[in-house]
């Protein structure tokens, strides 16, 4: 199970991609949820973070902004980072890919490749069989 960082700046949105993500079977354990970059990295230090999912379009800091800031940061610069935008500009994308994007879901989405983008950039939970008594190290 994962905690999942969405930051857009539009809350229906979010609430929108929190549904779609969860109708889609994607093992989630947390949301949370920022208006713009700058409340990301808030969360980010306060918070075990696993996938984040941010808007390119944003007041106050970026989506772009923001993927630079996480790049840059030791501790949150392996953290897999996800565009979720209307932006359909591929200078945009390529310069998101370019400083670190993990993958790139254009709006408006469906369950099923809100699955396939996650599962593609961070897997599947493992499921862990206890009965047997034996442990997987």
């Amino acid at each position: 199970m994962y905690n999942i960082l969405i930051t857009d700046d539009s809350s229906t949105m979010r609430a929108l991609i929190k549904k779609t993500i969860r109708l889609s079977g994607f093992q989630v354990k947390n949301f949370y949820e920022a208006s713009n970059g700058k409340e990301g990295l808030e969360i980010l230090s306060k918070n075990w973070i696993d996938l984040v999912l941010i808007d390119i379009n944003m007041p106050e800091m970026n989506g772009i902004e923001f993927l630079k800031n996480i790049k840059s940061n030791e501790l949150h610069k392996n953290i897999p980072v996800v565009m979720i935008t209307t932006e359909g500009s591929d200078l945009k994308v390529e310069e998101a890919f370019s400083y670190g994007a993990g993958g790139y879901i254009k709006k408006p989405f469906t369950p099923e490749a809100i699955k396939k983008t996650l599962t593609d950039i961070i897997g599947e939970p493992e499921t862990v069989d206890r009965d047997d008594g034996e442990f997987d190290f």
